[in-house]
């Protein structure tokens, strides 16, 4: 029997650093995914293989440890076998089976892309269905969000409620619900990504410390953010693309003010507006990954153009969410 789970990722379509301090956050689940396929081994052994990272290595669900097989020119990226070890953990029940697990990616780890979500909500469909649990996906995505608190010390619903559900999501302030934004056919997006990556803790510090020193600069930003956010969303329901993409500039601006913006950002950014894009901004934390672009019958020339300096891909959106295939 061969099992395979897939899940996609996200992109933060409005809110990114002022949901920190509890302001609201529009997200979006992309369609491009994490394939996760499960073979039952002969021996009692659990063996990952993430192809797209030349990753490889062995879990020792006893010890809860890591046993890396070989590491490629980046091994920061060894850390994503933690998320894989945690949510095999999470739906190992019974007698342990052997398994090999094999791993492909259309998402770029790093990115601001919610690649190590993907991997996880994929991992837990994947096993629990090894193991012949019928989990809900409510389940499925409570397991998940577990699976990044534990790897990450912290973690926002965001990312694996996405990969778990698909669709648009509306953060409600202070995080107080997570809406779906239903909204009729598909969203013409466009993401950009750089080689660069940031570190999301250090820019979550950086604008922290802007906003302790500078709080009368600061915080009308944060608030600004907000409104853009809000006013997002009747512009989303109301498909006024000229609206949405300006709203998508205006937050592009105030995360620029806000110190989380680069120079390979900008340029995807104002790349994107030249070829006919009517709304392009940094997606996630910013100082390097990724930005997103609203290219309502653009999307080819966007990518085209983009892929000059950088890297892009259409973001459709992904209104599945997780999804299992078994073959016998």
């Amino acid at each position: 029997m061969e099992i395979t789970a897939s899940a996609p990722g996200k992109a933060i379509l409005f809110g990114e650093h002022a949901v920190v301090y509890g302001k609201p956050a529009i997200a979006v689940a992309v369609d491009r995914k994490a394939y996760v396929t499960l073979k039952k081994r002969e021996d009692k052994r659990v063996h990952v293989k993430i192809n797209d990272l030349n990753l490889s290595g062995f879990l020792d669900l006893e010890k809860s440890e890591v046993k890396v097989e070989n590491l490629n020119k980046k091994p920061e990226k060894k850390g994503i076998l933690n998320y894989i070890l945690s949510a095999v953990l999470k739906v190992q029940k019974g007698a342990l089976q052997g398994m090999d697990i094999e791993i492909d990616l259309e998402i770029p780890i790093g990115a601001g892309l919610g690649s190590s979500a993907a991997i996880t909500v994929a991992t837990i469909a994947a096993v629990s269905k090894f193991n012949r649990m019928e989990l809900s996906k409510d389940e499925i995505a409570e397991h998940a969000h577990n699976v990044e608190l534990e790897v990450q010390g912290a973690a926002s619903h965001i990312d694996t409620t996405l990969s778990t559900y698909g669709g648009m999501i509306y953060l409600s302030k202070n995080a107080e619900d997570i809406k779906p934004i239903k909204i009729s056919g598909n969203l013409p997006l466009v993401v950009g990504y750089t080689e660069e990556r940031g570190n999301t803790g250090e820019l979550v510090e950086s604008v922290k410390l802007k906003k302790e020193t500078y709080p009368e600069a600061v915080n009308p930003i944060l608030n600004a953010i907000e409104s853009v956010t809000d006013d997002a969303v009747d512009a989303l329901l109301e498909k006024d693309e000229k609206r949405i993409g300006e709203l998508m500039n205006i937050n592009h601006g105030l995360l620029d003010a806000l110190g989380v913006n680069t120079g390979d950002l900008s340029r995807m950014a104002y790349t994107a507006r030249r070829a006919g894009a009517l709304g392009s901004k940094i997606t996630g934390a910013g100082g390097g990954g990724s930005i997103i672009a609203y290219c309502p019958g653009k999307v080819e020339e966007v990518i085209k153009s983009i892929k000059k300096m950088d890297k892009a891909f259409n973001a459709a959106l992904s209104v599945d969410g997780v999804k299992v295939k078994v073959k016998k």
